[in-house]
């Protein structure tokens, strides 16, 4: 519970606990600064796969997060090869897959299995859609727990176009939902963004498999270098992060491919507020960065070049190569910050 989002007189803040002078427990919401960064699971330098309530869980290399409309947070632990569940309360479950069991198995629960999943996405309904990376395919799981592949075979890299298992990709890493449940995934390895309908049929949305660059355009006539991030906003307007262009690029639901923000450094993850902000995990300079609809960048926890696991205000606060990021409704972040196995709170 300590450390999780609360609100107090309109402003957010975290939840804390002491006794009162009757040594009485209480629980009460501590108002901080925006812009402060929290550890609310996982401890910086341990890595491990321990369930736990908040400091007490353990990760290893956590890559995706999403979270989803009651505040349940969901990551994709990339080297447990297991999906994560951190309730409002900072209790910590696995959520699908087995601990260190590489594999591909469809089933409910800790009878699936995957390998190496990054890229992770929730619906408005509570289904999971996960990149399972090393796998070559695309997951869904039920808010019951059950796994299926929906598109892509296991073990089969590739870039064919079609429905299902006719389908290829190869290493995708991000992955986002849309209002009618569209999926668009970042192919990685092909330099494409692919779409999934929710029937399964997979189409190349922009750029082309096998050639990369960082040419504006339309469709296929777009280039990305080894697009990582992506998110897509209440208009359909997709942003990706261009990881090896060091970039962030806009598709319009038309197809249509501009680069509205430059000079990063390498970044992985991406998400996107109700109001339109972007927010950047700009991995290799450990920071997170914010991007205003008017296109202003600015970091606003971290420090470029500076690795840590310092919690702290702003620049005061330090990640070591951050890699997921996404937005609740409240506009409180939530990082995965990869090289420290752990999950942050930036208020």
């Amino acid at each position: 519970m300590h450390g999780t989002p609360c609100v107090a007189g309109g402003q957010t803040g975290t939840v804390n606990e002491q006794f009162d002078d009757r040594g009485r427990y209480r629980l009460y919401c501590l108002r901080v600064p925006e812009g402060t960064t929290s550890t609310i699971a996982g401890t910086a330098g341990t890595s491990g796969a321990a369930n736990g309530t908040g400091v007490n869980a353990r990760f290893w290399e956590p890559r995706g997060i999403a979270v989803d409309a009651v505040g349940n947070l969901y990551v994709a632990d990339t080297k447990n090869y297991i999906i994560r569940k951190i309730t409002p309360g900072g209790v910590v479950t696995t959520f699908a897959g087995t601990a260190r069991s590489i594999g591909s198995a469809d089933g409910t629960g800790a009878n699936a299995s995957f390998w190496q999943p990054r890229g992770i996405a929730v619906d408005a309904v509570g289904n999971l859609y996960v990149a399972d990376t090393n796998n070559y395919i695309i997951r869904k799981i039920t808010p019951g727990g059950v796994v299926t592949t929906i598109a892509g075979t296991a073990g089969t890299s590739g870039s064919a176009d079609g429905t299902g298992a006719n389908a290829s990709f190869s290493n995708p890493n991000g992955i986002t939902v849309d209002s009618a449940g569209n999926l668009y995934v970042a192919d990685t390895y092909n330099h494409a963004i692919r779409k999934v309908t929710p029937g399964g049929v997979v189409t190349t949305f922009a750029g082309t498999a096998g050639t990369s660059g960082s040419a504006d355009g339309t469709g296929t006539n777009a280039r990305f270098d080894l697009p990582y991030g992506i998110t897509v906003d209440s208009a359909g307007n997709l942003y990706v992060a261009d990881t090896n262009n060091h970039a962030i690029r806009k598709v319009t639901p038309g197809g249509v491919v501009t680069t509205i923000a430059g000079g990063f450094s390498m970044p992985y993850g991406i998400t996107v507020d109700s109001a339109g902000n972007l927010y950047v995990a700009n991995t290799n300079n450990h920071t997170i960065r914010k991007i205003t609809p008017g296109g202003v960048v600015t970091t606003i926890a971290g420090t470029a070049g500076s690795t840590g696991s310092a919690d702290g205000t702003g620049t005061n606060a330090s990640f070591d190569h951050p890699h997921g990021i996404t937005v609740d409704p409240a506009g409180n972040l939530y990082v995965a910050d990869t090289n420290n196995h752990s999950i942050r709170l930036l208020l």
